[in-house]
């Protein structure tokens, strides 16, 4: 829990349900994180590991050729919408969607804010604050109508960025410059930012409660990849753009009916494993769609249970084969058990770590393993071969 950003509203969602400490993101970038959430699908099973503007690198950065990435997420796939609205949800989608051009409607979702980027839905350059608290309201209409109307809904409520003062109220700036009076001024702009986010997921957590509906809505909250910057999520290292622990290990909160308060899990998850989830909080009849990657998170939700998440593979795989924020390039990683390994493209060095006992990946035990890394890297390689993954070439 960090001491530099407060959120009480995400506390009291954390504080009400359960909460996952080894939760990860499926990317260290937002649009293939978000095409594998809606999907359930790994980015390199989608071939959307990069953001749009990583098809035009410019000259070469390293003796990498990053593959070509979709820019679309293929409307062939089913999706959380899709699978909840075949059962008579209503389903929304309001503020960023990133995941690309096609309108949010071909995937299910019968309001959003359109196929919308960085930028608001008009093409704003600064969304936030306005957006912030604009996709609330929406959400809020969303779920008193459906409501009313006696009928089960989805709600999404994605939040722009930003780490500008212009981006917060100028209540809220004001208030985190005299809390943190003295610190980093962009630290500030931050916690202002989400000072204001926060504020709307109170919002959202307070029509719950006035709608008489908290008994059987269930609420959750995560994030798309960590914080950039090579020391901005300390203890781990480095942050988004790289798939170090920092890139890709994200908050999961969700709280709910059959979840008891103060649930805490060390069971390690991803993002691909929501859509099995959802499925089975909203008891969806007949088999999940084709091509699903992630398992069900109820057995640790509404238990005890420390077993495994039930996948078809047991490791998760983070494939990020492009340039971006991490110095050591284009890289992929592997987690199984307590163990992680990356592999590096540029020189094809490989490092292995024991999460265990080695949150920070300080210790690379890669020569002292020499059988471990190459058990990881082939299972690796047969996952990535599995599902018809883009391997980077080199000049």
């Amino acid at each position: 829990k960090s001491d530099m950003f407060e959120t009480p509203n995400l506390d009291t969602i954390a504080a009400d349900g359960a909460t996952f400490a080894d939760f990860y993101a499926p990317s260290p970038r937002c649009m293939p994180s978000r095409a594998s959430y809606f999907t359930g699908k790994s980015p390199p099973a989608l071939h959307m590991t990069f953001i749009p503007e990583g098809n035009k690198d410019g000259p070469p950065k390293g003796n990498v050729v990053p593959p070509f990435t979709e820019t679309n997420l293929p409307t062939s796939n089913a999706t959380v919408a899709s699978v909840l609205k075949a059962v008579g949800y209503a389903t929304a989608h309001y503020g960023k969607w990133h995941a690309g051009q096609t309108d949010p409607s071909a995937y299910g979702f019968d309001e959003s804010d359109g196929p919308t980027t960085n930028r608001g839905p008009s093409g704003e350059d600064n969304p936030n604050p306005a957006q912030a608290f604009a996709t609330a309201d929406r959400g809020m209409g969303f779920m008193a109508k459906h409501t009313a109307a006696g009928k089960p809904f989805y709600l999404q409520i994605s939040h722009y960025g930003g780490g500008d003062p212009i981006d917060s109220t100028p209540e809220s700036y004001e208030a985190e410059s005299k809390r943190l009076a003295g610190k980093n001024p962009n630290d500030i702009a931050d916690a202002a930012v989400i000072r204001d986010m926060d504020k709307t997921v109170g919002m959202i957590l307070q029509k719950v409660q006035e709608l008489g509906i908290a008994d059987r809505t269930y609420v959750i909250f995560s994030a798309d990849h960590g914080r950039a910057g090579a020391s901005a999520n300390l203890p781990l290292n480095q942050g988004k753009g790289s798939v170090w622990e920092g890139g890709i290990r994200v908050p999961l909160f969700i709280r709910g009916p059959g979840i008891n308060k103060g649930t805490h899990s060390h069971v390690r998850a991803s993002q691909v494993d929501l859509l099995p989830t959802l499925v089975e909080l909203a008891h969806v009849p007949g088999p999940l769609p084709p091509g699903l990657e992630g398992g069900s998170l109820w057995p640790l939700l509404s238990s005890s249970e420390t077993k495994p998440v039930q996948r078809s593979r047991d490791e998760l795989v983070v494939h990020f084969p492009h340039y971006d924020k991490d110095p050591l390039g284009p890289a992929s990683a592997i987690l199984l058990g307590n163990y992680k390994l990356i592999r590096f493209y540029e020189d094809g060095s490989q490092r292995l770590f024991d999460l265990d006992q080695d949150l920070q990946e300080k210790n690379d035990l890669a020569a002292k393993m020499p059988e471990k890394v190459a058990e990881l890297a082939k299972r690796m390689d047969d996952y990535l071969k599995a599902v018809g993954a883009q391997i980077p070439g080199h000049l």
